[in-house]
């Protein structure tokens, strides 16, 4: 194959949604038909003893979460498919933000008896922002859950956007019999042999074999429906789909893994191939025409092999090919390298990779080289990709090693697990102590489990609230006496002064003091 038809063949998304919406169970159901595994795991495998794998952490197969991004790759009907697998649980929000930055589309699972929750609505909003196509999976069917009708109204006026249905449920819960797959023009059994699975529709869009299903009213009551989805509902569009502006929808039950196969033959014909992507100096940066490799980092992983105490940045490639042995350099700093090391993944089970195109993901060992956003590029022509975002952190910690003696893998687990960009490192002015501050409470649970399973640290944590973390436009103004109780003021990683309020009052009053001092938040 030619490097350019290497490239078009790649499709890479990532699976959003809610905690508990069944997204790392589709995952896995994916990679059963990409013949990447044989046998699915279930996230909750406690019973059974085998776990999903693209939960590889500790603390997500005790928990039945997922709490970091994996990245898992498989070849599927003449495509090579990249699935970035994110965490579901919100305090993670960071992390998966990043990762969709890292991709070219998405699928949203949304669980048919909830519908839109919280955070699948911010995930979602992230996904618009960036204009990128989404691609809808209604899940557990075989369970009781909202009118399928109920579904599709929801998803239009909570997400503002236009839904099309490519099919339609026959029944549900006890009583699911199926779905109508309007794209395909046939009617797909539920729990039936698999010679007996896909039933004809005649041109008037009826079954047109004799069929049991025929004398149910879940049966006519899915006639209804479609026919007043042809008359009334959205016109199916091609180019919005590419826009981000109409999600096709589909329903199904990953758990038996039903409709899911479906769902992946038509969503490979309508994901998109790898996109351009913009340089802080505005320039696209086309897949195919750049020529040249280029890549940007959207995530660090430490100890993916706690054998090795390793360190893994993740690489989204933007443009040409990545050959093994090639030079390197790092935009930031302007320094070349030879990568000798480079890995692909199916979540912890990796493998040398010796080449990769644009589309692709590939894990690079690193030795604190690396940070977030940084952009690597095999030419001698060297820019930046668009900054990554970054997330002003709402909860704060203190933190100190229980043993004095353990000092220095203290330094060293904090300064790792920062590294990843799930929490951000403070210390105070002049004492030096640690203050940790993330998005979300969860994200300190798995740092203390981490800096005890990995680096063999029993950390003291004293939490220090809610605060509002605001960095400074001029710094060489700020004098030590604006430091009070309710004004912190302490440093971040990279030596810049930052202020922790109180609360908004602390904030108002500060401001109004110090008129001069210009304040400004991360996202």
């Amino acid at each position: 194959m030619t490097l350019e038809q290497d490239i078009l063949s790649r499709r890479t998304f990532a699976i959003i949604s809610h905690p508990d919406a069944g997204k790392t169970t589709i995952t896995e159901k994916l990679l059963l038909f990409g013949g990447a595994i044989r046998d699915a795991g279930t996230v909750k495998g406690k019973k059974s003893g085998k776990f999903a794998t693209s939960d590889w952490m500790e603390i997500e197969k005790q928990r039945g979460i997922s709490v970091t991004s994996s990245v898992m790759q498989f070849d599927y009907s003449g495509c090579r498919v990249n699935i970035l697998d994110t965490p579901g649980h919100q305090d993670f929000s960071e992390d998966t933000y990043r990762t969709l930055m890292a991709v070219d589309s998405a699928v949203m699972v949304v669980d048919a008896a909830k519908g839109i929750e919280a955070q699948t609505l911010k995930l979602f909003k992230v996904c618009k922002m960036r204009g990128i196509p989404i691609f809808t999976f209604i899940n557990k069917l075989d369970r009781q859950g909202k009118e399928p009708l109920e579904l599709i109204e929801e998803l239009e006026e909570v997400l503002g956007i236009n839904a099309y249905p490519m099919n339609w449920p026959i029944g549900m819960g006890k009583e699911f019999l199926g779905i109508y797959d309007r794209y395909n023009k046939r009617i797909e059994q539920f729990r039936v042999e698999e010679g007996d699975r896909y039933l004809p529709l005649d041109e008037e869009g009826h079954l047109a074999v004799d069929n049991d299903m025929k004398k149910t009213s879940y049966y006519s009551q899915a006639i209804d429906d479609i026919e007043l989805l042809n008359e009334a509902g959205n016109e199916y569009s091609e180019d919005k789909i590419a826009r981000g502006e109409l999600t096709p929808v589909f329903f199904g039950s990953a758990l038996t893994n039903f409709g899911v196969q479906t769902f992946l033959d038509t969503y490979l014909k309508f994901a998109p191939i790898p996109q351009p992507r913009i340089t802080e100096d505005e320039q696209f940066i086309d897949p195919v025409d750049y020529g040249e490799f280029s890549g940007f980092i959207f995530k660090i992983q430490a100890n993916m092999n706690p054998a090795h105490r390793d360190r893994i940045a993740f690489v989204r490639i933007v443009s040409g090919k990545f050959e093994r042995g090639m030079n390197m350099t790092l935009s930031r700093t302007g320094k070349s390298f030879k990568v000798t090391q480079s890995t692909q993944f199916l979540a912890d089970d990796r493998e040398t990779v010796n080449e990769a195109v644009a589309g692709d993901i590939i894990g690079l060992y690193d030795t604190g080289t690396y940070q977030i956003g940084d952009t690597v590029v095999g030419g001698k022509k060297t820019f930046n990709f668009e900054k990554l975002p970054q997330f002003t952190p709402e909860i704060f910690m203190k933190v100190s090693a229980k043993n004095v003696m353990k000092g220095k893998q203290f330094q060293k687990g904090v300064l790792q697990l920062v590294q990843e960009g799930a929490i951000q490192y403070f210390k105070t002015m002049h004492t030096e102590e640690v203050i940790l501050g993330a998005v979300g409470q969860l994200q300190f649970e798995v740092f203390q489990h981490r800096m005890i399973n990995e680096y063999n640290v029993e950390v003291i944590m004293q939490p220090i609230g809610s605060k509002i973390a605001r960095w400074i436009e001029n710094e060489e103004d700020v004098k030590d006496s604006m430091h009070s109780q309710r004004s912190m003021l302490v440093k971040d990683r990279f030596d810049n002064r930052v202020f922790l309020f109180e609360n908004e009052f602390a904030m108002r009053w500060f401001s109004e003091k110090n008129e001069n001092i210009q304040l400004y938040s991360l996202l």
